[in-house]
């Protein structure tokens, strides 16, 4: 017996990040989008814990312990007394190192799968009090849709959206690290007074009514003066698509993945193309928001 788990990927229409923390976290106020890009995580039993991976940026991906998807098995099978006897199997679609939580989408999924595998049956607050011990983003990966999580991220306040939204990614050559990424807005906010992070009443209400204009002028990532500064060539990415026709262009999380918010389907497809003629990217992928989380779609 197998079980196969589908998980998305996300986009951060806000992220507020405030002071470095005690433990070396930043409070967040993060509001996520699900987006229709997918991984798909495929758990069967095993002798041992085993990960392999296929699909673009396969060979990026870790196939040890560090990976998330590991992780998530070791932690519940501890929770019960398991051995985390299975092999995991990750067929990647999400840009890798990209600062769309592929990682953290394939944490959540292989906790799903494992918990369905083995029959454990878990509710819902105990896979996201396992989701939050694995990482920030891993909890919305599981959940999807649209929701503000604040904390680090992972305390998950669900948001009511009233309309598709339509999106390009333009995925960049090499990743950035999440970590280098805060420690450079450390650095770029060294001495300046950061305020807590608060949500976008103007987002949220835009999120509301499904208005993609009034989105796009409340789109705003903290972290994006510190990628440009790791990576100056994306400004570049960001003036094409919105030469293009984009609505409005953020960089995605910490990068360096792009995204554009546009009017409709065809306006992202107009848009893809003319990133990937500019040379600015190495693929331009189309997508809608928002959509579901990790979901069993096969058992």
């Amino acid at each position: 017996m197998s079980v196969t788990v589908r998980v998305p990927a996300k986009v951060n229409v806000q992220l507020a990040v405030g002071g470095a923390r005690p433990d070396g976290f930043h409070d967040l106020a993060n509001v996520f989008l699900a987006v229709s890009l997918y991984d798909e995580v495929t758990v069967s039993p095993a002798s041992s814990l085993t990960i392999t991976c296929s699909g673009p940026d396969a060979g990026q991906v870790p196939l040890d312990r560090t990976n998330l998807a590991a992780r998530a098995a070791e932690l519940l099978a501890a929770r019960h007394g398991l051995s985390p006897d299975v092999h995991i199997h990750i067929a990647k679609d999400i840009p890798v190192a990209g600062g769309m939580a592929g990682g953290s989408a394939d944490g959540a999924a292989a906790l799903l799968a494992c918990d369905t595998l083995w029959g454990l049956h878990s509710t819902r607050a105990q896979l996201l009090s396992i989701c939050a011990e694995l990482g920030s983003d891993v909890p919305f990966s599981l959940v999807g849709g649209a929701a503000l999580g604040t904390g680090r991220g992972e305390r998950l306040t669900e948001l009511e959206v009233g309309g598709e939204f339509h999106w390009v990614f333009a995925v960049a050559d090499g990743g950035l690290s999440t970590p280098a990424v805060y420690g450079e807005f450390d650095r770029l906010t060294e001495g300046l007074a950061v305020p807590a992070p608060a949500a976008s009443a103007a987002l949220l209400d835009a999120l509301r009514t499904g208005d993609a204009p009034s989105l796009a002028g409340a789109l705003a990532n903290d972290l994006q003066p510190a990628a440009l500064s790791l990576r100056p060539s994306l400004a570049d990415t960001l003036q094409t698509g919105t030469s293009a026709g984009a609505l409005a262009a953020l960089v995605s999380g910490s990068g360096p993945t792009t995204a554009f918010l546009t009017k409709d389907e065809e306006s992202a497809r107009s848009v893809a193309e003319a990133l990937l003629a500019s040379g600015t990217c190495r693929e331009a992928r189309v997508a809608s928001s928002p959509t579901g989380g990790a979901r069993v779609v096969g058992a």
